[in-house]
């Protein structure tokens, strides 16, 4: 066991897949010797060669197009998207490309080894083109899988599992957290299975749900609401696509309450997915209506950063509605 950050623990799984097999190919903008704008990929270069660990230009929809086109000839293709934000001009080639491939070939061809790692979300002081949430855009989409690590610990070995997983998968990194959040995590290759969620702590009277950074938000939020009596359940969704549909349920039908916490906008935001299944598979064990803490359906704002996060007060006070109702 090693101390790492999450940036740490994500330069150690690239290290490691590249080690395991020599067509794990890592690029994007400036992630060559330079290691990247938030240095996840230092030391890459040096060690494995420029062939390996390489700079692209700055075309987003290139990137992307290239990595379906290595990843279709059976490489493993690491494709790095500096921000979140910048993903847009990549959206044709992600959701009508990697999501389609093995479906339109009849299974005949893939780009299964594609993975897409971007940083997401605020609380960094960005502003409204390095601070947004994606999520719900790309899981409308059949053919791909979505994952959002909390800690170090689960970005190594979700990173591992979706680099080697069967289907192109977008791997979204809370870049909040990158050098914020520290754990111990093995130095050697361990994986976690993609489409499980994580019951974080066990309780009886309330479920509250995020993905990402939100878990600090929301581990925060219960340690006060605990202080009032009131026994959460704390889940972590870590994948968005497939979502655990199972894990969430069956702790919604224990517990009568559902929280719902999540950085991006309230409307259309992946929470209300959530909602509308777990109303649909619980609705006469509800003790209260589902709740979703969000941001707000504005731009992501720079000076009123924290009016908009879903912080863990917000979530404490949803707790505390959800409660009483």
């Amino acid at each position: 066991m090693a101390k790492m950050n999450l940036l740490q623990a994500i330069n150690s799984a690239l290290d490691l897949a590249m080690a395991k097999h020599d067509n794990v190919y890592s690029f994007g903008e400036d992630t060559g010797g330079f290691g990247g704008v938030f240095r996840a990929t230092s030391g890459l270069t040096e060690k494995y060669g420029k062939h390996r660990n390489f700079n692209t230009p700055l075309v987003e929809q290139g990137i992307i197009g290239f990595a379906n086109g290595l990843a279709s000839q059976g490489s493993y293709a690491v494709a790095e998207i500096q921000f979140g934000d910048y993903i847009f001009p990549a959206f044709d080639q992600i959701v009508n490309e990697s999501a389609k491939f093995r479906y339109r070939s009849g299974n005949e061809f893939d780009v299964g080894g594609l993975t897409i790692r971007t940083p997401y979300g605020g609380g960094i002081a960005g502003g409204h083109y390095h601070s947004q949430s994606p999520e719900a855009y790309f899981a409308h989409t059949p053919g791909m899988k979505i994952v959002t690590p909390r800690n170090p610990y689960e970005a190594k070995g979700l990173l591992l599992s979706a680099i080697f997983d069967k289907n192109p998968v977008l791997f979204m990194e809370p870049k909040r957290l990158y050098r914020a959040s520290t754990g111990e995590v093995p130095e050697e290759e361990y994986t976690i299975p993609l489409g499980k969620a994580d019951v974080v702590k066990e309780g009886t009277d309330i479920t509250v749900l995020g993905w990402g950074a939100q878990m600090e938000m929301t581990e925060k939020a219960v340690e006060k609401a605990e202080e009032d009596g009131v026994s959460c359940e704390v889940i972590d969704l870590r994948t968005i696509l497939p979502w655990d549909v199972e894990t969430v349920t069956q702790s919604v039908l224990k517990t009568g309450r559902l929280v719902i916490s999540q950085e991006a906008p309230i409307t259309g935001g992946f929470a209300s997915e959530i909602a509308a299944t777990v109303q649909d598979k619980c609705f006469l064990y509800l003790e209260s209506p589902i709740a979703r803490v969000s941001g707000i359906d504005v731009p992501y704002p720079l000076c009123h950063e924290k009016e908009y996060m879903a912080d863990h007060l917000k979530i404490y006070e949803a707790i505390k509605r959800s409660m009483n109702y």
